[in-house]
């Protein structure tokens, strides 16, 4: 029923998430604060990667069983903290098309060039909110040409707010720390990872359109959510073939977009970049215009 084995670590990583939230809900007030700490730490870190399992997800479901995907649909939708079937008209169907380019509702360049601490922590909400539409329009489109997918995707928001409500009514602090923040994360997170992985490359080039971070333990963890340039290229195959693809064409990937440690890059660019302009990123969509702008004017 599983379509792909790989996908055992993404179902490890659900129970655990699943696990966490039960554990502090459950033993929360009488931890330690260091163990308390570490445990809220695991809940938080499962809550960005089951948005990486969302992604996966949503371009290759993980069952061959139409009900199972459904299940997992939704029970990925509580923990993200947004209804599942967003990707779809937003990243399947808009992002992938356009690859940062302008009618991405995603484009990283939408308020300003610049890739700072500022511009990286004010994506999200901007970017957030210019896909609202048309996740709305892409629901009402489903009523009117398909009301049987309409109604599986209601669910969805069904589950999301009887999930919130019912903790909240149960504890409603305890919903706000293990249930409320997680989510936020999570939604806070996935848009990060894009605005990473798409600023200041050039959207209009074959292979230097996104950023790849390559390091072995963060992909293990985010499930190759790293290797994002062989993705675009192949968006249909599974997560845990894109090494192997990602292999045969690095060379191929302009070096200043194949970051191999994540924490480095951030601290690099966003940290020392507000010291030293020669930490921060090249804009290489820029030098492209640049570059055409001579070219025609000679």
């Amino acid at each position: 029923m599983l379509r792909y084995k790989a996908d055992i670590r993404s179902l490890v990583f659900m129970f655990i998430t699943a696990g966490s939230l039960v554990l502090l809900w459950q033993y929360g007030n009488n931890m330690s604060t260091p163990l308390w700490i570490f445990c809220y730490a695991v809940q938080l870190l499962m809550a960005v990667i089951v948005s990486t399992v969302v992604h996966n997800h949503q371009h290759l479901p993980m069952w061959t069983v139409k009900w199972l995907n459904i299940f997992t649909d939704n029970f990925l939708t509580v923990f993200y903290g947004f209804p599942v079937f967003a990707w779809i008209p937003t990243h399947n169907s808009n992002h992938h098309v356009h690859v940062n380019k302008e009618p991405d509702y995603t484009k990283t360049y939408m308020v300003s060039e610049k890739n700072n601490l500022l511009t990286l922590l004010t994506y999200p909400s901007i970017s957030g909110m210019k896909q609202q539409g048309a996740v709305g329009k892409y629901l009402l489109g489903l009523y009117n040409d398909d009301r049987r997918k309409f109604y599986t995707h209601l669910l969805q928001i069904i589950s999301l707010i009887a999930w919130i409500v019912i903790a909240l009514v149960i504890d409603w602090k305890k919903a706000v720390v293990y249930v409320i923040i997680p989510q936020q994360l999570s939604l806070f997170t996935v848009l990060v990872f894009n605005y990473i992985q798409h600023i200041h490359a050039d959207e209009e080039s074959e292979f230097n359109h996104s950023r790849n971070i390559t390091g072995k333990v963060l992909n293990f963890l985010l499930l190759n959510n790293g290797l994002h340039t062989v993705h675009h290229l192949s968006p249909g195959v599974h997560w845990s073939k894109l090494r192997e693809k990602h292999d045969k064409i690095a060379h191929k990937i302009d070096p200043r977009l194949n970051e191999e440690n994540f924490a480095w890059y951030l601290f690099r660019v966003y940290i020392l970049g507000l010291f030293s302009p020669s930490f921060q990123t090249e804009n290489m969509r820029l030098e492209r215009k640049q570059n055409l702008s001579s070219t025609s004017s000679n």
